[in-house]
């Protein structure tokens, strides 16, 4: 199991002024990549960046203010790198510089690209991302058929590419948090991994990977997770957010054990317990709690709480709250 660990980190702030831009020049062609920078702040270039291993994976989490990054032409030549990026913006707006055009992203939205070819990476506010470098023998699998055709933008405009981004950026939040994600296969690396071939697979058009169910059973679960408030969750939705069948759907979820519907069930049952044995369960109404996790009715919620706990609702309420 590839569990992340923080190998380097490095801040401008504490830097005087006029060296941060060599300061973090120099950072990054040691930790990242090669590249050069400029700021377009009075207050010169204010950046932090924790670089994380993951197996055979880096994430860099990085924040800083308006400034742009540059792999130009004789930088690609000079200080030569061979991977792919998977750049996911979560905070501010950014557009992204190649030689066959621009790309504009904002929050939520992931740019891949290579490399090995040349680009501006510029951020006119300020920003945070999480970028993942996949060395290209353990990425280029996901391109199969379809060849490279430069950089991508995924963004949330269709439901299946957007569920698949929204899991990528619940799994990337969890690692740069250096907390465990509880949903989906234990393998970090090959989580990131299978979600990241399978957008370019979305993409390229090329053929879907052996674990193309791995990849889907992740991106079921963490709609699911992100959806377990809604009532009218259930296998058919989840289903069709990822253009499959629900008999199908069945399948993917054989590997734990439970049904979607039974999954479902559960999650909203933890979450639930959770909540009524937490910080402030004495003022929490077991009405509200019932409902708030998908629920149809009070009395259904206490006979399946009852059956996974052993308690009642109100029983583990009082038990928690002594």
């Amino acid at each position: 199991m590839s569990r992340p660990s923080v190998i380097s980190q490095a801040t401008t702030e504490h830097i005087a002024p006029a060296e941060r831009i060599s300061y973090w020049e120099d950072y990054n062609r040691e930790a990242l990549v090669g590249l050069s920078c400029t700021s377009y702040s009075e207050q010169g270039l204010l950046a932090r960046q924790t670089n994380i291993e993951l197996g055979g994976l880096r994430l860099a989490d990085i924040t800083g203010n308006a400034h742009a990054i540059e792999r130009s032409p004789e930088t690609v030549r000079s200080a030569p790198k061979d991977s792919v990026f998977a750049s996911l913006l979560l905070k501010g707006e950014a557009v992204f510089l190649h030689e066959n055009g621009c790309l504009a992203a904002t929050a939520g939205e992931l740019i891949i690209y290579d490399t090995r070819r040349p680009y501006l990476f510029g951020f006119s506010s300020s920003m945070r991302q999480i970028l993942v470098d996949v060395p290209r023998s353990l990425f280029a699998p996901g391109c199969e058929g379809g060849g490279w055709p430069g950089p991508m933008l995924f963004g949330r405009s269709a439901a299946r590419e957007g569920a698949l981004v929204a899991a990528l950026s619940s799994r990337l939040g969890g690692l740069a948090a250096m907390r465990d994600v509880p949903q989906g296969p234990a393998d970090a690396e090959g989580a990131v991994l299978d979600l990241l071939r399978r957008l370019a697979e979305e993409r390229t058009g090329g053929r879907p990977g052996s674990d193309t169910r791995r990849s889907q059973l992740i991106v079921a679960e963490d709609y699911i997770e992100r959806h377990l408030h809604d009532p009218g969750l259930g296998a058919a939705q989840v289903a069709g957010v990822l253009g499959i069948s629900v008999r199908h759907l069945g399948r993917i979820f054989e590997s734990t054990g439970r049904s979607p519907a039974r999954h479902i069930a559960e999650r909203r049952l933890v979450m639930a317990h959770r909540e009524l044995t937490g910080p402030g369960a004495r003022e929490t109404r077991i009405a509200d709690v019932a409902y708030r996790w998908g629920f149809s009715s009070q009395a259904l919620f206490a006979r399946l709480f009852r059956a996974r706990f052993g308690l009642t609702p109100s029983e583990a309420r009082a038990e928690a709250t002594k």
